[in-house]
């Protein structure tokens, strides 16, 4: 091999990052063990920084411009390798290129649904999901804390990760900002700007920054959304009285709609909410006595069974569930409905 040779296919004279993969957010230089050449050309475009490693240990940092790579210019790695005054050898590093660009529409969304207290529809289970962007802001927290030594990192497996992480912090971030459910359908854009904030807090350990959080959605579950839209649509969400007449009304509909089946069950669950009701607003109702042996009754003068008041207290059991009742009420008309037996 001649000496010209052996110049050309072992040291390196040229290090840059063409990027031709915009989801590349980690490259590291390819030597193949190669020695850089003294003085080779360091070129760094914008949106990249370039990290010098030194068997492990981080050394020099280079923002975006053209660079010669002398001792001039490179004091960490000069310290780290002992270099005396007037070297001008080869030498082996490794390189590696952060993208510092913005990576925008990630997606994120909760598994399972979130549990939150609020003000006014007592335990709420919800469901959100939306977008995000982040960007690499400190490149050297980025490569200790996640990357590593790997060669390449794609955004989509740092989505991945971020997914698990952001999934279960938005629970605690709405319980830290004490947003109602009311409030998080209203304004998404504030959502997200209540929330960002306290996210941030979890991808700083990575060298992250969270350029911007949506929320594209937020949602019920099924059964939930039942009794949300229900009450929500006739304004009554503290008016159980309002609600056991919607509840019979419908009832009514669908035993007219199938005369043959199904509308005496409709009718009872009705009847089961007007039950409901009537435990609401009579928590101070005396019980009728053993000696006087009362049935109890509903509106109309007519007896409830005990068949009816077991149905009410499934009622109470699903209003419960769903998060209208909460545990004390329930305990409460529980008890009375039991003393009436």
């Amino acid at each position: 091999m001649s000496l010209r040779r052996f110049f050309i296919e072992e040291f390196v004279e040229v290090i840059e990052w063409r990027e031709e993969d915009r989801d590349t957010i980690l490259w590291k230089f390819p030597d193949r063990d190669a020695n850089i050449k003294y003085g080779a050309s360091l070129t760094v475009r914008e949106s990249q920084t370039a990290v010098f490693l030194n068997e492990g240990e981080f050394a020099d940092v280079f923002e975006p411009g053209r660079y010669e790579l002398l001792t001039e210019n490179m004091p960490l790695l000069t310290s780290l390798k002992n270099w005396k005054s007037g070297f001008k050898s080869p030498f082996l590093c490794d390189v590696y290129f952060a993208s510092t660009k913005t990576f925008t529409d990630l997606k994120w969304g909760t598994v399972n649904p979130i549990i939150l207290r609020d003000p006014e529809f007592k335990q709420v289970r919800v469901k959100a999901h939306g977008t995000y962007f982040i960007k690499i802001k400190d490149p050297q927290v980025f490569f200790s804390n996640y990357s590593g030594t790997k060669g390449v990192v794609k955004i989509q497996e740092v989505e991945a990760s971020l997914r698990d992480i952001i999934s279960p912090k938005f629970a605690e971030a709405l319980a830290e900002a004490e947003v109602s459910v009311l409030d998080m359908v209203k304004s998404y854009t504030e959502l997200g700007d209540q929330v960002a904030p306290i996210l941030q807090a979890d991808l700083d350990p990575f060298g992250l920054e969270l350029v911007k959080f949506q929320v594209s959605s937020v949602s019920l579950p099924k059964d939930v959304e039942e009794f949300y839209d229900k009450m929500t649509n006739m304004n009554m969400v503290d008016d159980m009285n309002r609600f056991q007449q919607f509840q019979t009304a419908q009832a009514m509909e669908k035993a007219a709609e199938n005369p043959s089946g199904g509308g005496s069950e409709g009718i009872g669950m009705g009847m089961g909410f007007g039950m409901a009701n009537m435990m609401m607003n009579q928590q101070n109702a005396p019980v009728t006595p053993k000696s006087a042996p009362a049935t109890p009754a509903d509106n109309s003068g007519k007896a409830i069974t005990r068949e009816e008041i077991m149905s009410t207290l499934n009622q109470l059991g699903e209003l419960k569930t769903a998060g209208i009742l909460t545990d004390e009420e329930f305990d409460a008309k529980k008890k009375e409905l039991l003393a009436r037996l």
